[in-house]
């Protein structure tokens, strides 16, 4: 089978209104975390590489959600059967750029799949209702596009961050332009803009843009992008938000968590380990809805730590490109400083370092920290790598008081044998996502998604309605017969 997607056709280059364009920002090498080796070069955009985007967008989006719905539809379908035939090729870039394991890469396969068929389905949804009216007369709620969307991406599930914006956006018969993180700018990007042109998608509507803070500030600031889906930091968030705020235009924001596992009492231990170990150390704990907090019964804490750290030293971690380990290495060297700078500083603090805590190179090994105190750091702030703090507590008002001190809100675990119990706490802990016997770490392209607080803006993504409501602009439309009267 022929590659979906030639680096080398792609050398120093990047995608501009569908066209393989070079990027005004110069040349970026595609670097393997793994071992540090070239997987080919790409193009970095510039601002007026954003200009020339949108500009493109705008001369093709009309056309676009003029078209026949089920033309859209169809593209899409044929981009989710493509990327099922390509699987094992998208999954070697997500191996080899992302650093992900061989697991995380097909489930992420899968998830990208899954929101292009959704994609496909959600062209062909109603996109309005009939309201009531006092007059005679037919009146309508009509969704109808924003027109350019801007997308801004994260590095750690570089395909499904994306796409859940994209594809959603293109079914609606906007335009999208898309900065990936220059990380991983081809699984991110350049991998999903080649399945689209494959599968039909019109010349114009989509760009991929790696670059930088210019290319970004540019896209929030564009006066013809009126949409921004952005997915990352916290921080970052914020000055969209008040950016985007200014300009009176939608911002998305699907940021940071620092998300709680409450294991009560009455758990299976052994279970609530495996849960646990899986919420923390899955994709090296990179992932918006990691288990960043263990918070765990006094009764049964001393069997879950004693688990949880055998449960980390028996995980391997190394080149998931050559062997098949469940952990690979953290992105790069920055974030693989500071998640150790907070391992240490909770260690100095106090915490019991129960396993892990050292790295070779970008591999971190999977790390459970022991009697751990609210306001150590590795607790405290989200950590984004592998490492599973673990703090205890005696009584359910504790616990609550506990879990709610964080500053985020996006996903949650209660893990009891008494369903209803868990649902009753759950309506004392604010989260966009609640999980009851299960961990932090899920998503469907059909369930609504969202944090809130620090965590985002509430849910943007997921089903027919939080994507509608996402990326199509409301409008009241009435008709009747007759011109209407009036005493003037």
């Amino acid at each position: 089978m022929t590659a979906l997607l030639d680096i080398d056709a792609w050398n120093g280059r990047l995608a501009l209104g569908g066209r393989i364009a070079a990027g005004r920002g110069g040349i970026r090498t595609v670097v393997c975390p793994a071992d540090g080796s070239s997987l080919g070069t790409i193009g970095v955009a510039g601002a007026e590489d954003v200009d020339d985007a949108v500009a493109a967008g705008r001369a093709a989006q009309r056309a676009w959600a003029d078209a026949p719905f089920d033309d859209r539809a169809r593209v899409f379908r044929a981009a989710g059967a493509l990327l099922e035939q390509h699987a094992d090729e998208y999954a070697r870039w997500l191996v080899g750029e992302a650093g992900s394991g061989r697991g995380k890469a097909a489930f992420e396969v899968g998830l990208v799949a899954s929101e292009l068929h959704h994609a496909a389905a959600l062209a062909l949804a109603p996109t309005g209702r009939i309201l009531r009216s006092a007059k005679p007369r037919l009146s309508l709620a009509q969704q109808v596009p924003v027109g350019v969307v801007g997308v801004i991406s994260p590095f750690n599930f570089p395909g499904i961050l994306a796409m859940r914006s994209v594809a959603p956006a293109l079914a609606l018969g906007n335009a999208v332009v898309l900065k990936p993180d220059p990380r991983t700018a081809v699984s991110g990007g350049l991998f999903l803009a080649a399945l689209l042109t494959e599968a039909g998608l019109p010349e114009g509507l989509l760009s991929v843009l790696p670059g930088g803070a210019e290319v970004g500030g540019r896209l929030v600031e564009h006066p013809d992008v009126r949409v921004i889906s952005f997915t990352g930091s916290t921080a970052a968030g914020r000055r969209i938000g008040e950016t985007a705020g200014r300009l009176l235009k939608r911002a998305h924001l699907e940021l940071g968590g620092n998300n709680a596992l409450v294991v009560l009492d009455d758990v299976d231990v052994d279970a609530a380990v495996s849960a646990g170990a899986w919420g923390s150390f899955l994709h090296q704990g990179q992932i918006c809805m990691t288990t960043g907090r263990h918070v765990v019964a006094a009764s049964v804490y001393d069997r879950y730590v004693e688990g949880l750290a055998a449960a980390a030293d028996r995980l391997p971690v190394g080149d998931p490109r050559t062997s098949d380990v469940p952990l690979g290495p953290i992105i790069d060297e920055h974030q693989r400083d500071h998640v150790h700078e907070l391992v240490t500083a909770s260690v100095d603090a106090g915490a019991r370092l129960a396993a892990g805590g050292t790295y070779d190179g970008l591999f971190y090994r999977p790390t459970v920290l022991a009697e751990v105190r609210p306001d150590h750091r590795a607790f405290a702030e989200e950590v984004f790598g592998p490492v599973a703090p673990v703090l205890r507590f005696d009584g359910e008002d504790e616990l609550v008081d506990i879990v709610n001190r964080s500053e985020y809100g996006l996903s949650l675990g209660i893990l009891t044998k008494d369903v209803m119990r868990g649902l009753r706490l759950a309506e004392r802990l604010p989260s966009g996502i609640v999980h009851i016997n299960d961990q932090t770490v899920d998503d469907e392209s059909v369930a609504p998604f969202g944090g809130v607080a620090a965590s985002g803006t509430g849910v943007r993504f997921g089903g027919f309605e939080s994507n509608a409501e996402a990326f199509t602009e409301t409008r009241w439309i009435t008709a009747q017969g007759d011109i209407e009267r009036y005493p003037f």
